[in-house]
């Protein structure tokens, strides 16, 4: 049994590795997408994990599926189209290590999933649901995946999933702001963690205040809310009690895939617990979540570079 199950894109992450003798960008096919990224993060820090998406039926496809493998991450619910190819994203990379995107998906293979798709994992035994299912604002751009994630998320947390959400926002995905603010809030009252930038924050809330934007975000009915602040670390907020866990320093190689590695850490640690984690012990499950996101910072790529428990010394 899968604990925790991520629900969205998986991708090719064309990115920028450098550049040659005359200036022109050079780039690596990188498996990705946030989900995705999730899934393999938890898994290789300790959880049992599965994937639901939907690829091309062509050779990034194939890699992807075989990716996903060989990082015991679970791909019963992994589907093919023959109908659209695999979903590209290029990722460009600056001096700093920041990233900029651009899109190859309309359409692309992981906008196709159904709701039947969706949700078969829940027509397991009980005994066999996962105790998480993880999703992010990429599937709710566009229709079937909108209608698909949503219904899988309304289904599970009705029979006692715990629900994670990343509201990540592509501006180049929607037709414009509001339109992305409006879904992306759309599922916040059937979510109990939450795992936003501090970007994002303010999209979603209007203020760029951590203690106000969260406590707004926590109405919701939230019980966990980790807002990302990059080389600042995190501050968290479960109920009333809020706080700020510190980054590890690291030179920077690359940060795409660090957010999805540093939810990865946390939900591996989270998935076992039948109760949230009291404020010391969930002081240590965000640190042990930057370490690791640090680590994926130091290295080229979203998913090659994620750690295992043994490279952290866990």
């Amino acid at each position: 049994m899968a604990q925790i199950m991520t629900l969205g894109e998986v991708l090719i992450d064309l990115t920028q590795t450098g550049t040659d003798e005359k200036g022109i960008p050079q780039f690596a096919a990188f498996p990705g997408g946030a989900p995705a990224n999730v899934a393999v993060a938890a898994s290789r820090l300790g959880a049992q994990t599965g994937f639901i998406g939907k690829i091309g039926h062509d050779s990034f496809g194939a890699q992807l599926r075989g990716t996903l493998e060989d990082d015991n991450v679970d791909t019963s619910c992994l589907f093919e189209t023959y109908a659209v190819p695999t979903t590209l994203a290029i990722v460009s990379v600056d001096d700093s290590g920041e990233r900029s995107f651009s899109f190859y998906r309309d359409p692309g293979a992981d906008t196709q999933l159904t709701e039947e798709e969706a949700t078969a994992f829940l027509k397991a035994d009980a005994s066999e649901l996962p105790l998480i299912l993880h999703f992010g604002s990429l599937s709710l751009t566009t229709e079937p995946s909108r209608s698909a994630a949503l219904a899988a998320v309304q289904h599970a947390r009705s029979q006692g999933v715990r629900i994670s959400y990343d509201p990540n926002y592509r501006a180049a995905l929607w037709p414009g702001e509001d339109e992305a603010v409006k879904w992306m809030k759309r599922p916040l009252d059937m979510v109990d963690i939450l795992k936003i930038s501090d970007e994002e924050l303010v999209l979603l809330t209007g203020t760029d205040d951590l203690e106000k934007g969260s406590a707004i975000l926590a109405e919701n009915g939230i019980r966990l809310i980790m807002i990302t602040l990059g080389s600042e670390g995190v501050f968290y907020r479960e109920g009333e009690v809020t706080g700020t866990v510190p980054a590890e320093k690291v030179t920077v190689a690359d940060t795409n895939g660090a957010g999805d590695t540093f939810l990865g850490g946390v939900l591996s640690k989270l998935a076992p617990m039948s109760e949230f984690p009291q404020e010391d012990e969930l002081r240590s499950i965000l640190a042990f979540a930057n370490r690791a996101a640090a680590k994926t910072c130091s290295r080229p790529g979203a998913i090659p570079a994620m750690p295992t428990l043994e490279e952290l010394g866990d």
